[in-house]
């Protein structure tokens, strides 16, 4: 059974100064079964063309469809991102892009979900797919290193 967007777990507090999506100032607006939506600033994730650059998309993308992910597999299963692919149409200068996950497949131990991004105007700036793998144990560290 799937979990509720206030079930999704929370970041170990030791690691929690380590986050890329704060680090990036992603912020999830919209956490859901049909899609997950998340908002990232420009300023200061531009390439030195001044474009957002492409690798903030892809960290956009990816922790959108990994939320989307663990909404439809946790608490039975843990999603890891399998494969990532963007294609960016255009390009963002200021302001904030969103983007919209939405699934294509959600299976049992694999799911796979759209990703568009668009700047302030509606303008799409790239799209994306993740598909994730759904592992029957948590992911990280299985022993504390001493």
């Amino acid at each position: 059974m799937p979990i509720t967007p206030d079930q999704l777990p929370t970041t170990d507090p030791v690691l929690a100064d380590e986050q890329l999506t704060a680090k990036l100032g992603i912020e999830y607006t919209e956490v859901g079964l049909d899609r997950v939506v998340g908002t990232m600033p420009v300023t200061g994730h531009r390439q030195p063309f001044g474009l957002l650059h492409g690798g903030a998309s892809a960290v956009l993308i990816e922790s959108l469809g990994s939320v989307a992910a663990a909404v439809h597999c946790m608490p039975e299963r843990f999603p890891v991102g399998l494969e990532l692919s963007c294609t960016h149409h255009g390009s963002a200068t200021a302001g904030v892009v969103t983007g919209v996950a939405t699934p294509v497949h959600i299976g049992r131990s694999t799911s796979t979900f759209n990703v568009v991004i668009t700047d302030e105007r509606g303008r799409t700036t790239c799209t994306g797919r993740l598909t994730c793998m759904h592992l029957d144990r948590r992911p990280g560290p299985t022993a504390t290193p001493g």
